[in-house]
């Protein structure tokens, strides 16, 4: 018993020491790599807004009173002219029939004027010819004159009332129009912010009543853009977006306004880009939020590259003394691209311009990586365009490494954590 005993505690303690072994060995080193592509690369900018017609427009009153119909709704159609509610006209017809009586009032004294007009006019001619024959004496004379001049004052008075009074008929003839609120556009009922029985007040402001959009299948989204990506929209750019009621659909549309005005939120500077949506088919309404991607720069037939080629950096010594004889600075780690993805002047869709100095790739010949320096143009979430390089499609670049001193993967992050303490 003893003797099997002795046994299996010595193949214990060799297994022991052999996993030791094992585990202690410095791991192999491997790559992983992706194949440099011919093919299109569309870089684009990415904003929110939110959907709108293009012309809208909110119906008031201009009178006071108590609305006392309702002919509309919310999303009926309305063409322009059409009655959409009426405010109670009592007060309005009892006005409009005062104004009529005091017009018709100033026309009677009118004519009363003109007849007493006509009698001082008779008078005075009569007395003019009795002073010339010496029958009156001069004082009857100028009392006939005075009563010439006192009515034709009094015609001019007349006819004063009968324009003041006709100016307050018409008014009221107004005010009795406007107690029926009526489309101003043909479009569709969006809004509505009155009941049968409410009260409205237009004394000092006018209250909006309706909200009219004049064409739904023509429509707009407003979205904010960042001052850094401002330069790079144009208009008539292609856009693309969806929304949370059709994530499987993408809508088309096109930028047809960049607005100067700044808007200014918590130090972060934004400018407004409208883009107009076709909208045929009414799946779209007012309000929703629109993710929007406008296509700022589209190359076809280039090589493509991997973004995740220009963060890798070798992690062991060894592979960064063996690059360094064959490569361009292959020690320096190689410049991030901006944001993550697009390299400096990526954006700007001008192969070659303004690109950072510097930038390489690693290719993976006779097991160890060998940088390789390159140029590049615009770029998007997946690819790069390649402008000048050693490369070719087909060719392999180095992504990630696996194992060796490699504590983080390359390809999925930047510059490592930093320096063990």
């Amino acid at each position: 018993m003893k003797k099997y005993i002795i046994i299996l505690v010595g193949i214990i303690l060799i297994a022991g020491i052999a996993g030791f072994y094992f585990y202690k060995r410095t791991p192999e080193v491997s790559y992983k790599t992706a194949k440099i592509e011919r093919g299109t690369i569309v870089s684009t900018v990415a904003a929110t807004g939110n959907l709108s017609a293009v012309t809208t427009v909110q119906v008031g009153t201009q009178v006071s009173g108590t609305i006392q119909k309702l002919y509309v709704d919310f999303n009926s159609k309305v063409k322009k002219g059409q009655a959409i509610a009426e405010i109670d006209p009592s007060l309005f017809n009892a006005s409009v029939e005062q104004s009529q009586g005091n017009y018709l009032s100033a026309e009677a004294n009118l004519q009363k004027a003109k007849v007493a007009l006509t009698d001082a006019d008779r008078t005075f001619n009569r007395n003019k010819k009795l002073l010339s024959d010496g029958i009156i004496s001069q004082g009857d004379y100028d009392v006939a004159e005075t009563a010439l001049q006192s009515a034709k004052a009094g015609v001019k008075a007349a006819e004063g009332s009968v324009a003041q009074t006709r100016g307050s008929l018409m008014q009221s003839k107004t005010n009795l129009r406007y107690s029926v609120i009526r489309s101003p556009v043909d479009g569709v009922v969006i809004s509505r912010a009155i009941d049968v029985g409410q009260t409205v007040a237009a004394s000092f402001s006018t209250p909006t009543l309706f909200t009219i959009a004049q064409d739904l299948t023509k429509m707009q989204i407003e979205v904010s853009v960042d001052e850094a990506d401002i330069s790079r929209i144009k208009l008539h750019q292609k856009a693309s977006f969806t929304v949370d009621s059709y994530p499987e659909q993408t809508f088309r549309g096109e930028v047809i306004q960049i607005r100067s005005a700044p808007i200014i939120t918590q130090n972060v500077v934004t400018y407004v880009v409208v883009v107009s949506v076709d909208n045929s088919d009414l799946k779209l309404k007012p309000g929703m939020t629109a993710n929007v991607s406008i296509e700022v720069a589209k190359k076809g037939d280039v090589l493509k590259l991997p973004p995740a080629a220009l963060r890798f950096k070798p992690k062991s010594k060894g592979d960064d003394t063996k690059a360094a004889t064959t490569g361009d600075r292959t020690g320096a780690s190689a410049p991030r691209p901006a944001g993550g993805v697009v390299p400096s002047g990526g954006g700007s869709g001008a192969p070659g311009k303004g690109k950072e100095r510097g930038l390489q790739v690693y290719l993976l010949k006779e097991g160890r990586p060998v940088a390789s320096p390159v140029k590049t143009g615009i770029a998007n979430n997946s690819s790069i365009e390649l402008v000048e390089s050693g490369l070719k499609e087909g060719d392999e670049v180095i992504i990630e490494q696996i194992g060796g001193d490699a504590k983080k993967k390359a390809g999925t992050g930047g510059s490592p954590m930093g320096a063990r303490f």
